[in-house]
């Protein structure tokens, strides 16, 4: 399943509300105008293979939560004002 909300002007938050919808593959949010942190629920999505929140205006660390989505496979934050290091639980499921 795919949620491609990319290029619609939102504004606001992240709702948490999103890490319940366990089947979603792609979250798409790209080039709106989101603030506020990156939810941690977000690390719920246990099938999500594509997460993009590039230009954004979202603030705060990269939750280590994401690092728990093995079947991630593109994670694209750039163009945010994201701050702290990278979580080091997001190299755990990387191929060898």
């Amino acid at each position: 399943m795919t949620l491609d909300l990319a290029f619609n002007d939102l504004t606001g938050p992240i709702p948490p509300e999103l890490g319940e919808l366990s089947s979603l593959a792609t979250l798409d949010l790209r080039a709106n105008e989101l603030t506020g942190p990156i939810p941690s629920e977000l690390g719920r999505l246990s099938s999500l293979a594509s997460l993009l929140l590039i230009g954004n205006e979202l603030t705060g660390p990269i939750p280590p939560e994401l690092g728990g989505l093995s079947s991630l496979r593109a994670l694209y934050l750039y163009d945010n004002d994201l701050t702290g290091p990278i979580p080091p639980e997001l190299g755990t499921h990387l191929p060898v």
